[in-house]
């Protein structure tokens, strides 16, 4: 008996929900035969993959050890099978991309814009969320790209990133802040006394803003902590407190007063990133090379600050 691809479809489901019969429903089949899939599925590998304790399902460790490979196996049928149909020319299929929500919100509208203008037929498939989730996603092959932020600890060694471009932190708020007035910009130790706006855990600028003020010798006050970035910048307009935030996301935001920060500031710096081992389909280098195009004409003229480069 040899592996079948509906029963690793099966099994990642279960892996995922923990719950056989919510499983069924997502790869669409009965529950009795989705057990059925697993049953022979662990047959043909010699062990069980799933514990039932009292109802509650948790994976073994072979079941440990299958996930991530039985994740990737699913991943390069479905990146080959969109291959495979963009080489006899049918115009269709997906690209799956992924950006944190302040790019999701500035930089892919109008590379998405200029992507669907080229290739109608193919459906974009976009995921929000923080950078971390957006690697995870990465890594288990349910994104082909993601646009995230550079961690200054270095990225996961299963990832290919391109550092795309460098985005500089401003200070929002509702009115002019007293410590900006002598030079129209502020330094972090200004941040001492006012209190934050504070973006939920795992969120880039929530580990930027902390350390950034770490780095200046204070731990940040908060007024209202996890928020997502319209609720953080709603927040600022009802005078509930200051954020960090880029400054693009601000920048036609008429009820937000914009501050820069002095030198040295606090810049952070945004990759194009895809798992290292799969070949990238058509659709995703086209949208790319859209991508690309985009950061290095009307985002440099704008006065974004752009780098190339990739590891």
């Amino acid at each position: 008996m040899q592996m079948q691809l509906h029963q690793l479809k099966s099994f990642v489901a279960v892996a995922e929900v923990r719950h056989f019969t919510q499983a069924a429903d997502l790869v669409g089949i009965t529950q009795p035969s989705l057990s059925k899939q697993i049953h022979a599925l662990e047959n043909t590998l010699g062990a069980p993959l799933f514990e039932r304790v009292r109802g509650n399902i948790t994976l073994t460790v072979a079941g440990e050890v299958l996930l991530p490979l039985a994740r990737r196996i699913l991943a390069d049928v479905d990146t080959a099978t969109r291959e495979v149909q963009e080489l006899v020319g049918l115009r269709r299929g997906w690209v799956r991309i992924g950006a944190t929500p302040s790019l999701a919100t500035s930089l892919a509208p109008p590379v998405l814009r200029r992507f669907h203008d080229a290739y109608p037929a193919v459906e974009l498939r976009v995921e929000e969320g923080g950078s971390q989730d957006l690697v995870r996603g990465l890594l288990r092959g349910a994104l082909d790209l993601a646009l995230i932020v550079l961690p200054a600890h270095g990225t996961d060694p299963g990832l290919r990133t391109e550092p795309i471009l460098r985005e500089s932190l401003v200070v929002a708020s509702l009115d002019e802040l007293p410590a900006a007035r002598p030079t129209g910009r502020l330094r972090i130790t200004d941040l001492r006394d006012q209190p934050l706006v504070m973006f939920r855990e795992g969120y880039d600028l929530r580990d930027v803003t902390l350390q950034a003020c770490r780095e200046a010798g204070f731990e940040p006050s908060f007024t209202v902590d996890g928020g997502e970035m319209d609720a953080v910048l709603s927040f600022v307009e009802a005078g509930l407190g200051v954020a960090l935030v880029p400054g693009i996301v601000v920048a036609r935001r008429s009820g937000i007063r914009v501050t820069p920060l002095a030198p040295p500031g606090v810049t952070r710096t945004v990759a194009l990133a895809r798992r290292r081992d799969a070949v990238p389909t058509q659709a995703s280098r086209e949208l790319r090379r859209i991508l690309l195009g985009y950061v290095q004409t009307t985002m440099a003229a704008d006065g974004t600050t752009v780098v190339t480069g990739s590891d």
